[in-house]
């Protein structure tokens, strides 16, 4: 189990030509986007033109242990584009360093968005991670480290997580976290693998995204045995903007939905009763409108969806 740290070792400069070992692919590294506890993170070319996220791993058998989740997530959604793209080492500096290539994924972190297009977009952001994370828990796996970089947005609200190495089988201990994102840092429950821990981090992010100043200053201040949920929702409730998701909020640090659909379902109804949460008109494009009608449809709501209005 690892937490979420930068590493201490030297980024590669821009131009660096990594050569793989086994299968021969070469990689032009473009840009540093990540160090992570494990490993680093670049933006890469292959064949000069083909993007993709090339991390080198600072121990093999760690960075194998991902590739490995990465090849089982393409195995159990055979619907969705491959993220396992190649797995091999290179020789630099007379050193091997073992390494795999992941799908690039454009977008900035949520943090990022909702700063600068405003937190009304958080009701199409939240459904759209809840609802990827439900595709996740039904096929088994925990997310776990969910934080601000690991959720990037796209156009119009459109969300993708990143760094699906770090996932952990439901059942099992949660492999990485970050520790103001967790709920054993909170005193909200353990660290294993289950649905939970993933909505607990949801929460979270968004306390993170809204009043990132004041929870900043209550981990600083709290002393490590008064951490827990309700010093979370002390923040929740005097927050104009996190105040309407005060019951979400309480499910979600308590572990209380039925299961990740329920706690997308919830958080829905919050935003279609939150006047102050709905996105100006003309901001969300059709083919989200189109997603929040047919949800209506299918659960037999007769209620104007908060996305049109």
């Amino acid at each position: 189990m690892t937490t979420s740290s930068e590493a201490e070792v030297v980024p590669l400069p821009p131009g660096t030509i990594l050569r793989g070992k086994w299968n021969g692919n070469n990689y032009r590294l473009e840009k540093l986007v990540g160090l992570g506890a494990n490993g680093q993170v670049y933006l890469a070319t292959s064949n000069g033109y083909y993007k993709c996220a090339l991390k080198l791993g600072l121990e093999a058998a760690e960075l194998q242990g991902e590739a490995n989740i990465l090849a089982a997530l393409d195995s159990s959604e055979k619907k969705r584009r491959p993220f396992l793209l190649d797995v091999d080492d290179a020789l630099f500096n007379g050193r091997e360093v073992p390494f795999y290539c992941m799908r690039y994924i454009s977008g900035v972190p949520v943090n990022a968005y909702v700063q600068e297009h405003g937190s009304q977009w958080i009701g199409v952001i939240g459904y759209r991670l809840l609802e990827r994370l439900s595709q996740l828990h039904e096929a088994g796996w925990v997310f776990g480290d969910i934080k601000s970089d690991n959720v990037l947005v796209g156009d119009y609200g459109k969300v993708e997580l990143v760094d699906y190495g770090g996932m952990s089988a439901i059942g099992r201990s949660v492999r990485q976290f970050t520790e103001i994102y967790d709920r054993g840092y909170w005193s909200a429950g353990s660290r294993a693998a289950d649905s939970a821990y993933d909505w607990f981090s949801v929460g979270m992010l968004w306390i993170h995204a809204v009043d990132s100043k004041r929870l900043m200053h209550l981990t600083k201040t709290l002393l490590p045995q008064n951490r827990h949920p309700s010093e979370l929702m002390k923040l929740v409730r005097s927050h104009p903007r996190l105040k309407p998701l005060e019951r979400w909020m309480e499910k979600a640090f308590s572990g209380q939905f039925a299961d990740t659909k329920d706690a997308a379902r919830q958080w829905r109804e919050t935003f279609q009763q939150s006047p102050a949460n709905k996105p100006a008109a003309g901001q969300v494009p059709m083919w989200m409108a189109s997603l929040f009608a047919a949800t209506v449809v299918l659960s037999l709501t007769v209620a104007a969806v908060w996305i049109f209005q």
